[in-house]
């Protein structure tokens, strides 16, 4: 049959010179940069330490493509910018991406069979197989036909997230600070789960988040019939236990907005010896408790251009839902528009720290909330966390710690490679995947070496030799 494609490309010419283009320049990859996620990844033992949390029931005398090769093959795709599974039917033929992923022949010439030449990583069906084993086969204990046969270990993944993100915490860390939040995940067509939320105003699920710090410590798919701090409470039985044992004396604060000042968790928080600080929602009562600070700003406003903040602290109790009465922060605000009242609720003690005066404690450390707020949408957008495409809950609770390793892996380069740069040393994953893993590179392979030849005129060869002399040294 007579081959139709084009091999040759013709553009406008430059001069006198034409201008063509053809796909004959070699072993030529656009993700030089992934061989920096696998030294990371070795490093930390992050994607091993994960293969360890699956049962693979397939006959390993026929077996590829490892549990560990597959993860890692997923969780660097969306490292690198690939969201789907369906990308990596054109992946497996990308030599970096198999040198990323571990492996020793990633040009795949010792595949047997013309067809299967070039081709060194798993396609889409083989990866379809952690993702949808789950569903396929709830219920079953041992599985003994079919193609799906690689089973993850659910409570095991959520234990090493938690011990991953206390392990990143310094040995003298004498304060930890627990940032919980809910976000909104859309759903696009028929999942199971779907239910409409009328504040996102849309179909979608509404995933947990915790992070220590830059570390995720806890991600949990939920529908969105629900409240937001649903789970909470569980989280705080596996997450502290894990954290007495490395810090038994450390200050631990739950820090949140005012859809956690729910009477469960505070009460909790109080009878495990744990601070909070959680904003809450204003009414007619609190407004009150604000009357005179709040005439005073007004005054003070006259004289300052219209602007003016005071704040204030009284105690508090609801009528029915709390059981005690608790310290709430007033902040009384004056501006151009109007008033902007605004309340948090906390049990740190006022009169301990001059940190945990009103003024500073809003300011300083529950404004701070903006940053947590910020790591979920670098986890959202730039690693595919709202990338759920699965039919089933459980596969969708699976992408999501994906994505969730991924941004690990990402800012674990950050803190580890990168702290020196001063470009880098706070970028975010999609400015750090498109300035610095996005490298050209030509890879050739002999009896003794694989050496990727990284393009010449890369913007940013000095932050990659720093990065790669720093994770030689830890």
């Amino acid at each position: 049959m007579t081959n139709c494609i084009q091999q040759t490309f013709a553009f406008q010419g430059l001069g006198k010179r034409k201008v063509e283009a053809d796909f004959r320049g070699g072993n030529v990859s656009a993700d030089g940069g992934v061989t920096l996620l696998r030294e990371i990844d070795l490093l930390d033992g992050l994607t091993i330490q994960l293969s360890e949390c699956f049962t693979d029931f397939r006959d390993q005398r026929f077996v590829e493509h490892s549990v560990t090769d597959l993860l890692r093959q997923r969780i660097c795709g969306i490292a690198m910018g690939y969201e789907d599974r369906n990308d990596h039917d054109s992946l497996r033929r990308d030599p970096c991406m198999a040198a990323g992923v571990g492996k020793t022949d990633p040009l795949g010439l010792a595949r047997r069979g013309e067809t299967d030449k070039g081709r060194a990583l798993a396609g889409k069906s083989t990866l379809n197989r952690l993702e949808l084993t789950q569903a396929k086969t709830a219920g079953a204990e041992i599985i003994t036909s079919g193609p799906h046969k690689i089973r993850a270990d659910f409570d095991a993944i959520e234990a090493l997230l938690i011990r991953h993100a206390v392990s990143k915490l310094e040995a003298d860390t004498d304060e930890i600070v627990l940032d919980f939040d809910a976000t909104d995940s859309l759903i696009h067509g028929d999942r199971e789960g779907k239910f409409f939320h009328g504040y996102y105003r849309s179909y979608c699920y509404l995933p947990l988040y915790c992070f220590i710090g830059p570390w995720p410590v806890w991600s949990q798919l939920r529908t969105s019939n629900r409240d937001a701090a649903d789970g909470t409470v569980e989280a705080l039985e596996k997450i502290l236990p894990v954290i007495r044992e490395r810090f038994p004396k450390a200050r631990v604060i739950l820090h949140a907005d005012s859809g956690f000042a729910r009477e469960p968790i505070l009460s909790r928080c109080e009878d495990q010896g744990i601070f909070y600080v959680t904003g809450y929602a204003k009414n007619a009562v609190l407004l009150r408790h604000l009357d005179a600070t709040m005439f005073r700003a007004k005054a003070d406003a006259v004289v300052r251009g219209g602007h003016c903040t005071y704040f204030t602290e009284f105690g508090y109790r609801t009528k029915t839902s709390w059981s005690r009465s608790r310290r709430l922060i007033g902040k009384a605000q004056v501006n151009p528009k109007g008033e902007n009242p605004r309340f948090i609720v906390t049990n740190l003690p006022g009169g301990e720290d001059d940190r945990w005066r009103p003024e500073r404690l809003y300011r300083e450390f529950y404004c701070a909330r903006g940053d947590m707020e910020n790591r979920i949408k670098d986890q959202q957008l730039d690693l595919f966390a709202d990338r759920m495409s699965c039919s089933a809950m459980a596969s969708n609770q699976i992408r999501l710690w994906f994505s969730t390793i991924a941004y690990v892996l990402m800012i674990s380069l950050r803190e580890r490679g990168l702290k020196e740069s001063k470009i880098f040393r706070k970028a975010s994953p999609s400015v750090i995947r498109a300035n610095l893993l996005k490298i050209a590179t030509v890879i050739r392979v002999s009896v003794r070496r694989i050496v990727l030849n990284w393009s010449s005129s890369f913007r940013y060869q000095e932050e990659i030799a720093m990065c790669s002399a720093a994770l030689r040294r830890t």
